[in-house]
């Protein structure tokens, strides 16, 4: 009977250690869409949560599109991922973007903790709307839209089919009343070079596509303000800010430390300049004290 006795502890403490095992944090994951921006910004996250929370990240990025993104988060399959509070009112909310951008964050902050129990932290510190560009040469006496609206020109549209499709995008235009030619659709990664050869004379960007490094190329101001804000934030699975305490300030860490010209370098960077996500988040994390 002692004997059993004296087997009673350590049959409890094999049992600890087997529960501790399977109590084991699961991995946190952080995922992206599949365009050069997002998939920068994912790996930002990633290496950075490595370096704070002293483990490894899973990445899922260049998961694809918006629609693809957001149920990956919402079933679990990534924990994180950057997003932008415009597309989260008009394409997962299906509401008109409010034209003020506190308006517009206070209402998908509290929409999504409401109907996804996800958490919509502060804003990276950029907003990325859509940008109409045309060639710097030629168009010295045209500084915003209504000035292209007003010039004796018909403008030959390049855009992207879902600048096309989007109801912030395209159809947002239509109060400029612009003088139209043909407009095409064009992969996103060939704007510039059908701009560049005269295929079109106008294209339809982002306003961080790393390509507006150049002189070359001018932004048209959308002195209506058509465009909805495209505040740059970070979705997170409430769950796992729970299971994490250290996760929320460490992703806090990230606030605030982007701009415009930041981002617009960090996409040329890979788009022109062919360096490696990896690389270039590596870098901007040093340059921004996180390493």
């Amino acid at each position: 009977m002692f004997a059993t006795l004296r087997g009673v502890p350590a049959l409890l403490l094999c049992a600890c250690l087997l529960a501790s095992c399977g109590s084991s944090k699961k991995p946190i994951v952080v995922g992206s869409k599949d365009e050069t921006e997002q998939m920068i910004l994912g790996e930002i996250v990633a290496q950075h949560l490595e370096r704070r929370l002293g483990r490894p990240v899973v990445r899922r990025t260049g998961l694809g599109g918006t629609a693809v993104v957001y149920q990956a988060i919402l079933s679990g399959d990534i924990g994180v991922y950057p997003e932008y509070t415009g597309l989260i009112e008009t394409e997962i909310l299906k509401e008109p973007a409010d034209k003020n951008p506190e308006i517009v964050f206070a209402r998908v902050k509290g929409e999504m903790k409401r109907i996804a129990t996800l958490d919509v932290l502060d804003s990276l510190g950029f907003d990325n709307p859509s940008a109409i560009v045309v060639a710097a040469k030629g168009t010295e006496k045209i500084a915003n839209l209504s000035d292209a609206a007003r010039a004796e020109t018909r403008w030959k549209l390049g855009m992207t089919y879902e600048f096309q499709s989007r109801e912030d995008a395209l159809r947002a235009l239509a109060p400029y009343r612009l003088p139209m030619g043909s407009s095409r659709v064009i992969d996103s990664k060939q704007l510039f070079a059908a701009l560049e050869k005269g295929d079109v004379n106008m294209i339809a960007t982002r306003a961080t596509d790393g390509h507006l490094m150049s002189p070359d190329w001018k932004v048209l101001a959308d002195d209506q303000k058509v465009f909805p804000s495209y505040e740059a934030c970070l979705l997170v699975r409430q769950d796992l800010v729970t299971a994490e305490p250290m996760l929320r300030p460490a992703l806090a860490e990230l606030s605030r430390k982007f701009n415009l010209e930041t981002m617009r370098k960090l996409n040329a960077q890979v788009d022109i300049e062919h360096q490696s996500v990896a690389s270039v988040a590596a870098d901007f994390l040093a340059q921004a004290g996180l390493r």
